[in-house]
């Protein structure tokens, strides 16, 4: 929940470091507030940023005042949608299979689903962390995915906005659980193919080392990407 129309400038700053500087060798994604979308997707259009939504709604329409639904988002020019954010599940009490039906409703929009899934530090510490994580793997991820493009996002809860980081070994050995998982239940080749993002106080100081981990496939950004320099700076580590 963040950005005015006045942010839309960082957004101009972030596509001339994008069109003038060395292109990195990344997809640049920018999932604004609902408020600005149409214009990140106009504005961001000419040096090649992607717009995309926070969240959708699971219905295509209906009597649901102050949601939006998938449709609308691809309407004002989103090509992506989070689902199942950390913070939708712990603020709205979003289950998996409400992330599930919200992540078929973007498939059925044209809209790429990026699925998160992530522990708490409580689970984290009882050492249920891979567990947590496989069961909401295998809840949020429709099976419409061994057709259609998702992106995975691991969150570790604990470490959204406190300035913790896990340790590389940690999101190492938690991406490639998650990677073991896609390939025993869509094969080899598209289980193989599904990127991976972390999204846990990915920050530039630590974007490079973290963005280098095996199975770690790119970032979901959070405050970081605020400022276009901090966000370019990251990008650029790919």
């Amino acid at each position: 929940m963040n950005g005015l129309t006045h942010s839309l400038d960082e957004l101009s700053e972030l596509a001339r470091l994008l069109t003038t500087g060395e292109a990195p060798r990344a997809l640049v994604v920018v999932c604004p507030p609902a408020t600005l979308l149409a214009a990140v997707a106009a504005q961001g259009a000419s040096s090649g940023i992607i717009a995309g939504g926070q969240d959708c709604h699971a219905q295509a329409s209906g009597a649901h005042t102050g949601d939006i639904s998938a449709g609308m988002l691809a309407d004002a020019g989103a090509q992506y949608v989070i689902v199942g954010h950390s913070e939708r599940r712990s603020d709205h009490g979003e289950s998996s299979d409400t992330v599930r039906a919200k992540a078929e409703a973007a498939i059925g929009a044209g809209l790429k689903p990026i699925i998160c899934v992530g522990e708490t530090e409580a689970q984290r510490d009882a050492g249920d962390a891979e567990a947590i994580v496989a069961t909401q793997l295998a809840a949020s991820i429709p099976d419409a995915a061994s057709l259609h493009e998702v992106i995975v996002a691991y969150e570790p809860v604990w470490a959204i906005g406190t300035g913790r980081t896990p340790t590389l070994d940690e999101i190492r050995d938690m991406h490639n659980a998650i990677r073991s998982r896609l390939v025993s239940r869509f094969g080899d080749d598209k289980g193989a193919s599904i990127r991976i993002l972390y999204g846990g106080s990915l920050k530039p100081q630590n974007a490079r080392e973290i963005l280098n981990v095996e199975n770690v496939n790119g970032g979901l950004v959070g405050g970081a990407s605020l400022l276009a320099k901090d966000f370019y700076t990251i990008i650029s580590a790919v």
